[in-house]
């Protein structure tokens, strides 16, 4: 392969793929085509592939091989060429003007993967390449559809009835077999068409899909609608659709995007525990006894260390003057103190496993000393924010039988009071339920083993054993998911009524009676979504009966799923404000830490339409680059890069990090000691580190960023570079409101690593502000369109590296853009860009008059999430708009706004759950210029259907290998040789790319229960096969061969034995 000097294509195939590998699971989008104002026509288009050779190059892969060049032609608009190629095994792709910096491959994306070519036989083949797509094809690949009509002449065709001009070329990038092209150039009048193929009218279809059928007429109403066209290869039917007569009134319908205060935050995520020290009369919580009592011990990193609400008091003038604006702290209840047994003993330090939900834990004070900081906090225009639970409560309940592992409702059914079987499915929302008794009506008997467990929860209503499922413990997948106890936590019968109200009782009381501005929500996919539909709302409005209309709710959500995180803020899913933007982190690791493909930060924002509805999006999405359970982002740095890169590159990519958090569209959540250079070993308990001076060992060892300082210090240092810089990051988003509300607009990326350009732009000041990140170790240039004409000036107003301090957009309106390696641009165009006249034509494109849509539901940990009716609409022309979707039942007079999309593709995902049966809607697009000017699109009687719907999709965001061995050896998982521990070698598709194993660092079985060991795979992409290995070096269990289980047709849940061959979906 020649990556050295050609930038070989086969290179760029395999970064497109590794790019595609980190891209969340569940994702449905394929970008589509850049439009050709967004690139300059090229002056000469190659055809690059392995087959230049044998066409008389010099070799192959050579843009710059003017014999295998693409003859322009005019009269098409079409670059095209015929070659004799002789039978074998070819590639190719397209790139402009003689390199590589422009290229075009696999569904129209630019540095996309090689196109496959395998004739049969040695002949002809012909080659296209549209530059308006980037539709690069031969007619091997696809077929060549012609739209030929009466029509043809308006779009520049020499006549009309022309198979063979290209001009109404139908096409088909995606590959999905339905080819589509839309023209605006049409002026009033009655037109025909019908489909040709292969530019001849040797074989062509009329209406219905008839060959030789009749022609297909259509009408346009007005000059320059757009008309799309759309051939479906399998039918052969062509389908016209003209727009509909819009007579609505579109500026009373018209809204704007939404927004909420909240985006102008940063938040600081503290764990008071690990934070400062500012009372030690309270490190052992009013308790006497060891640290198995008390819970503190500050040499052990999974005990209390003595933090407090009295530090974080102190440490206010600090935390204002990074320029934080919300202070999150970690749960602040009532714990138990310690839990657990032998190895796996630790203490409540994290707030997480609550007895007591009304008072603070006297390890961090009192409510008093909880009310002084919220006044300091407030007094300097603070928020503070809660970390609440509903999923559970601290570990009281045991099981009388002894026994842990999940009881599945199939096999063992909850019954009532008097012994008759109930699902509690049927009963969910409503204000009744079954009585229960905690001797008889759950899988397993709940008791108490220690006095006063029986009355140690508050509420007392806590204390009833029939408020918790009482099925044993979770393994994260299917039904347990819901109804298994977290890691042994009693897991709360949120189905029932009367913990609905009990919960929602207990924090309105904080609401109340300490002014808290808004709560995180901790394992938000764990409890039903029928209690997030009563909970929130009833939350919320409390708040605002409390004189807090801008309360805030944002859930934890611990998923990569865009259609799962979107389903509890849309529609009528769990109703949420938000959910913590858990892709953005794992895109913004590859990005920045594992130098992926600039594509993923693109694929990562192409998803963002499946947040819109009417009240919220994605813009309100609290984003994070690390965090107490998955790690910091320095840890990332070390491990993604095998602890290599030195300090300054260690700044330069965590300031880079930092930076798309602060100025990519969503609300920044700073993890504490981040801002002072804080790595760890590590998730969960080696990401908790002290700032106050630490007495932890493995802790104290950690090599920190950009200072000599470790954690053994006090670290408050308000000259760290990295302090420094993300408070500048601050001022930028407070002094430029386009940096934290303004709409964001994709602009750059491409298969390599190298710059991600974005713009963000207010809709009210319509300044257009342009980002670019690069995340390769060399200066990166790059070309990034803008919504400027030529000449107008953009001016420097941050940059981490040598950049210029102005640049001029050129005769195409792109902006030659230069980043410094590991660094950042932010540029500020000089002028608002200029008022449009008109509004541009706009059409629903995905949908048709009277059309039925099937849409089904997918299984996702447990919850049954339902597809929701994608409306796409197509703007013409290049410039900055809103398109709001608004639907109303068939026939009726008031439309409801669905969603407001303000950058491009312009969709919303419309849940369509609390339609009736049957019912058919009308679905109206307007687009709005922001200069006063609209435009609509509609399509009428669009009836979607969850009737005899396919089966349910399923996806599965992890798998669970569970591991028995009848010696009870498993080695010690704590030894860095792999020959003293048994362990999982794991490769594949299906499985996340941190999921894959080297031969000699296998994963380990780190989970315990009665069956014996098992271990959680992160996934990628549950359809495919979870290939593995059991091993303890290189002795193998149960059979020397590969092995694999799929998690959608087998089950996201195996159990395997000592030496048996087999895997087992049920523990039986």
């Amino acid at each position: 392969m020649r990556i050295s000097i050609h930038r070989s294509p086969c290179w760029l195939h395999l970064l497109t793929i590794l790019a595609l590998l980190v891209v969340a699971i569940g994702s449905p989008f394929v970008p589509q085509p850049a439009l050709a104002d967004h690139t300059p026509a090229p002056s000469n288009v190659t055809l690059a592939g392995n087959f230049q050779s044998e066409l008389g190059c010099p070799g192959d892969w050579q843009p710059d091989c003017e014999l295998t060049a693409l003859a322009f032609d005019v009269a098409d608009d079409v670059w095209q060429v015929v070659f004799d190629l002789p039978a074998g095994n070819w590639e190719y792709k397209v790139a402009l003007n003689g390199s590589w910096d422009e290229n075009y491959g696999a569904n129209a994306q630019r540095d996309g993967p090689n196109i496959a070519l395998d004739p049969s036989e040695a002949g002809p083949v012909k080659f296209y390449y549209d530059h308006k797509t980037h539709w690069i094809t031969s007619n091997r690949n696809a077929v060549i559809a012609v739209a030929p009509g009466s029509f043809q002449s308006e779009l520049g065709c020499p006549g009309d009835w022309q198979p063979d001009c290209l001009r109404s070329w139908l096409q088909d990038p995606d590959g999905d077999g339905i080819y589509t092209f839309t023209t605006t150039e049409l002026p009033v009048g009655d037109y025909e068409a019908k489909v040709a193929l292969n530019e001849s009218w040797d074989v062509n279809y009329g209406a219905g899909g008839e060959p030789n059928g009749p022609n297909i007429p259509f009408s346009v109403a007005n000059d320059g609608d757009p008309i799309p066209f759309s051939y479906d290869g399998s039918s052969h039917i062509l389908t016209i659709s003209t727009p509909t007569v819009i007579d609505e009134d579109l500026a009373a319908i018209v809204a704007e995007p939404a927004r909420h205060p909240i985006q102008e935050a940063v938040f600081y995520f503290v764990m008071p525990d690990r934070f400062d020290n500012g009372d030690p009369s309270n490190d052992e919580g009013g308790l006497t006894g060891d640290r198995l009592v008390t819970g503190f011990d500050p040499t052990d990193k999974g005990f209390y260390h003595g933090g407090d609400l009295a530090g974080l008091l102190g440490k206010m003038d600090y935390l204002e003057e990074l320029g934080v604006t919300a202070i999150w702290m970690t749960p602040m209840f009532k714990n138990r103190p310690v839990q657990g047994s032998g190895s796996d003993i630790s203490a409540g330090y994290h707030g997480y496993w609550i007895t007591d939900f009304t008072q603070i834990d006297p390890h961090f004070g009192t409510n008093e000393e909880l009310q002084a900081v919220i006044d300091a906090a407030h007094a300097r225009g603070i928020k503070v924010f809660f970390d609440i639970i509903t999923n559970h409560t601290a570990d009281i309940i045991q099981y009388q039988e002894g026994q842990y592992s999940y009881r599945n409702k199939t096999d063992f059914p909850y019954r009532d009071a008097d012994g008759n079987i109930f699902d509690d499915r049927d009963y969910v929302g409503g204000g009744t339920f079954p009585a229960l008794d905690a001797e008889t009506s759950f899988p397993y008997t709940p008791v108490f083993d220690n006095p006063g467990d029986e009355t140690v929860k508050v509420p007392a209503w806590l204390n009833n054993p029939i408020y918790y499922h009482n099925r044993g413990n979770s393994t994260f997948t299917g039904e347990n998911s819901l109804y298994g106890d977290f890691f042994g936590l009693d897991d709360l019968f949120t189905e029932h009524p009367h913990v609905v109200e009990g919960l929602t009782d207990i924090y309105k009381f904080w609401i109340s009676n300490f002014a808290i501005d808004g709560f995180r929500v901790d394992t938000v996919k764990h409890v039903n979504a029928e209690f997030w539909q009563q909970f929130t709302p009833a939350i919320l409005e409390h708040a605002a009966a409390e004189g807090r209309p801008d309360f805030f709710i944002f859930g934890e959500v611990f998923s990569g799923n865009p259609h799962l995180l979107s389903f509890y803020t849309t529609g009528t899913g769990a109703t949420m404000p938000a959910v913590l933007d858990f892709r953005f982190q794992e895109q913004v690791r590859s990005y920045v830490s594992q130098r992926g493909a600039s594509d993923g930060m693109r694929n990562l924002f192409a998803d963002d339409d499946f947040f819109t509805d009417a009240d919220s999006n994605v813009y309100a999405l609290p984003t994070f680059i690390g965090n107490h359970d998955r790690g910091r982002f320095g840890h990332f740095l070390n491990a993604d890069n095998a602890s290599s890169l030195p300090d300054e590159e260690m700044l330069a990519r965590s300031k880079l990090a930092h930076a798309l958090m602060y100025f990519a569209r969503g609300v920044p959540v700073v993890y504490y000691g981040d801002e002072q250079g804080f790595t760890g070993d590590g998730d969960d308990k080696d990401a908790r580190q002290d700032m106050m001076p630490s007495q932890v060992a493995s802790y104290n060892d950690d090599n920190l960023i950009g200072t000599d300082a470790t954690t053994a210090d006090a670290n408050f240092d308000q000259g760290h570079p990295l302090y420094t810089a993300l408070q500048a990051y601050a001022t930028l988003r407070k002094d430029h409101p386009a940096l934290h509300n303004g709409a964001q607009i994709h602009r750059y990326s491409t298969g390599a690593a190298g710059i991600y350009a974005f713009s963000r732009i207010n809709r009210d000041e319509k300044v257009e502000y342009l980002v670019a990140v690069n995340n390769a170790n060399e200066a990166q240039n790059a070309p990034v369109p803008t919504f400027y004409p030529a000449g107008v000036q953009f001016d420097l107003i941050y940059a981490e590296g040598d950049a210029a301090a102005s640049l001029t957009t050129d005769t195409n309106g792109t902006l030659p853009v230069s980043v410094p390696p590991a660094g950042f641009v932010i540029y500020k165009a000089s002028e608002p860009i200029s008022a449009s006249e008109t509004a541009p034509a706009v059409s629903i494109s995905n949908l048709t008059n009277d059309q039925v849509v099937t849409l089904g539901t997918q299984n996702i940990d447990g919850n049954s999430v339902p597809d929701r009716l994608e409306i796409r609409a197509d703007v013409s022309g290049g410039h900055f708009v809103e398109v709001a979707f608004a639907v109303r039942i068939a026939g009726s007079d008031e439309y409801t706004v669905i969603g407001v999309d303000d950058n491009a593709p312009y969709r919303v995902f419309y849940d369509a759950g609390n339609l009736p049966d049957d019912t058919s809607i009308d679905i109206l697009a307007i687009v709005n210029d922001l200069n006063g000017n609209l435009r609509g699109a509609k399509v009428t009687g669009v009836m979607p259907v969850r009737g005899e719907r396919p089966p349910p999709a399923t996806a599965y965001d992890y798998a669970v290998i569970h591991y028995q061995r009848s010696d009870g050896d498993y080695g010690d998982h704590t030894s860095d040789n792999f020959n003293d521990f048994w362990g999982l070698h794991l490769w594949g598709e299906a499985i996340d790319p941190a999921e894959v194993t080297d031969w000699d660092d296998p994963k380990p079985f780190l989970g315990e229960d009665d069956y014996g060991r098992f271990a959680w795979i992160k996934l990628q992409d549950s359809s495919q096969d979870v290939n593995f290995i059991v091993h303890r070096g290189d002795d193998k269990d149960g059979t020397t061969a590969d092995r694999k289980f799929n998690p959608n047709t087998d089950s996201p849940e195996i159990w395997l034995k000592q030496g048996d061959p087999n895997f087992y979906t049920t523990r039986a």
